[in-house]
């Protein structure tokens, strides 16, 4: 199997991943936090060993900033939920997921939010005049993707960080494709809050996640209950990280995440992406060679996202065919991200998306080219 679905979850990981996992299930299998025995103290030396690896990646001070999560979706419901209040007004783009998206929409039929979304502009993929027109005096957050899950535009973050930080609002960044892939710097980019996965660039395992919070943020709990912590009180602990992580964390899965990001440290950022940014280059020429194939890529900077279609295939046939008869595997439709699709004009039927990632080579792709120019010759009658 050819894997080219690196946008919704990177695979292969990198061995290490997967032997860090076993050897927390097989060694020290304990809650962390959770009681005064060695293997506690195990578990829980590993929880603060990946949230220091994920402070040194983001540039972060404090590690006790960064709140383990199940995804990146769940923390973004928690930056959301936690700061939102009723009648507050929020800016964002028209590149968001549904992560960003439906939330935002519940609360706007639940607690009367108001939601403004910044189509592109002539100059970049986000209006910035429009975007710093629209902040009003009761405008209480700004949220953005930092790429797109659809064609990998990349979001000019740092320059909605400057508006953000000159009108006084707090910029919360989906980090969903770029974490891991792309340098973030939260302090430098004005970031206020960063959502992100563990299973996609940082090369974890499903289930993990997690948001990081300006220190000056009065962030409110998503979930209350057990964090190990003032046990003899009924009310929630203050004190991060332990006041927005009750229940027992999934340590095996960070302490895969813990391995993934250090095999991202090591092999370095810019050299990931720089890797990806040329399979991504050769897969684009490579499309645009082909007859009867539209390529929905970026004009910006993006990250190694490939959107395109075939005329008079159905996206989904498109994809299903690549599976079974050629075993590559590429996702189809609207990836969960209706308002991206929206702003390309791809509403209506959706693309095919292909996402190589860092495991990936140019025969990979090489073999994706063949079996398209098969399938659009089968379609043309040729």
């Amino acid at each position: 199997m050819i894997y080219l679905d690196n946008a919704a979850t990177t695979w292969p990981k990198p061995e290490s991943v997967s032997k860090a996992m076993k050897d927390c299930l097989q060694n020290y299998g304990a809650n962390p936090g959770r009681g005064g025995h060695q293997l506690s103290r195990m578990a829980a030396q590993t929880v603060e060993e990946t949230r220091r690896l994920l402070a040194q990646l983001f540039h972060v001070q404090d590690p006790k900033n960064m709140i383990f999560c199940q995804n990146g979706t769940h923390a973004m419901n928690l930056a959301l939920k936690g700061w939102l209040r009723k009648g507050d007004h929020v800016i964002t783009t028209g590149w968001e997921h549904h992560a960003v998206a439906r939330p935002l929409e519940a609360m706007k039929k639940d607690m009367g939010i108001q939601v403004e979304y910044i189509p592109s502009g002539t100059e970049g993929p986000v209006d910035l005049k429009r975007l710093e027109s629209a902040v009003q005096s009761h405008t209480r957050l700004i949220v953005s993707t930092h790429a797109s899950n659809i064609n990998g535009v990349l979001i000019p973050i740092e320059k909605i960080g400057e508006i953000a930080k000159k009108k006084g609002v707090p910029l919360l960044v989906d980090a969903a494709q770029t974490a891991g892939m792309v340098p973030i710097d939260v302090e430098s980019m004005g970031i206020s809050m960063l959502a992100f996965p563990g299973h996609k660039g940082l090369l974890g395992p499903q289930g993990t996640g997690g948001l990081y919070v300006a220190p000056d943020l009065p962030l409110q709990p998503l979930i209350y209950g057990g964090t190990g912590s003032r046990s003899e009180d009924f009310q929630q602990p203050e004190e991060r990280p332990g006041a927005f992580e009750s229940g027992t964390l999934n340590t095996p899965g960070i302490a895969g995440l813990g391995a993934g990001i250090q095999f991202v440290l090591e092999k370095g950022i810019n050299e990931i992406h720089r890797y990806e940014s040329l399979l991504t280059q050769y897969l684009v020429d490579g499309l645009k060679r082909l007859e009867k194939v539209r390529v929905f890529n970026s004009e910006y900077p993006s990250v190694s996202v490939v959107s395109f279609t075939v005329d008079g295939v159905e996206p989904l046939e498109v994809a299903m065919i690549l599976d079974e008869h050629y075993e590559i595997a590429v996702r189809a439709g609207y990836h969960c991200a209706a308002l991206a699709h929206q702003t390309m004009g791809t509403d209506q039927h959706g693309t095919v998306r292909v996402s190589p990632g860092y495991f990936n080579t140019k025969e990979d792709l090489d073999q994706l080219f063949e079996a398209l120019d098969e399938i659009v010759k089968a379609f043309s009658g040729l």
